[in-house]
């Protein structure tokens, strides 16, 4: 038995597909802003001392009106939601009260 040949293939051309189109090689690296590289490797440090000073959650329910009022005073404010009620804590329950002091 002869095996037939594959249609639209002529004869002794291979199977395997390449791009027919030109290769544009890749150029070397432009140098870096060394600025640029140090802000990066830097990171946001206050965000990191934001993290550990902010390490215990606390979780409540609210309704969803009371949260709607929230998240709109947070906005007209311009902080977020967290950190207004981070006042409003702080504020109510300071680290050393007034009362406790002898």
């Amino acid at each position: 038995m002869t095996a037939k040949p594959l249609p639209n293939v002529k004869a002794g051309a291979t199977t395997s597909a390449k791009p027919a189109g030109k290769r544009v090689g890749i150029g070397a690296r432009p140098p870096a802003n060394p600025h640029a590289e140090a802000w990066i490797r830097q990171g946001d440090a206050g965000a990191l001392i934001k993290g550990d000073l902010y390490t215990a959650r606390l979780t409540l329910d609210i309704t969803p009106a009371m949260r709607a009022r929230i998240k709109v005073s947070a906005f007209t404010q311009g902080v977020t939601v967290a950190d207004l009620l981070r006042g409003l804590l702080e504020r109510e329950f300071p680290e050393h009260r007034m009362e406790n002091t002898p």
